[in-house]
């Protein structure tokens, strides 16, 4: 049930921490770990990464890494920051709904 639900979350988590500077896939994930999301990996970041990149949310660079091979960085674009401020907003309705909803209606 946990994975269904943060499915449709993550693009708006992977946006946030994109959003604060240009930032690659391992990167995103320790930072997602960090927070919280202790059971995610790699594997279920990258393909979120390529969905935003397709959408044309984020802009991506390949740079070469000091320590190995080249990393593919992502940055934000104005598609990107709107799709967030929507999803923010989303979430302030959503979880408004749940709230009420676990609170009995009161």
């Amino acid at each position: 049930m946990r994975a269904q639900m943060l499915k449709g979350l993550l693009e708006g988590c992977i946006l946030e921490i994109i959003s604060e500077g240009e930032t690659y896939g391992y990167e995103i994930t320790e930072k997602l770990n960090q927070l919280g999301f202790v059971d995610l990996n790699e594997g279920t970041v990258y393909p979120v990464l390529m969905r935003l990149e397709k959408k044309g949310y984020v802009k991506t660079e390949t740079k070469k890494s000091a320590l190995g091979p080249k990393r593919k960085y992502f940055y934000m674009n104005t598609q990107g920051e709107m799709f967030l401020d929507d999803f923010k907003r989303e979430w302030e309705s959503l979880k408004s709904t749940m709230e009420n909803i676990f609170k009995g209606g009161e």
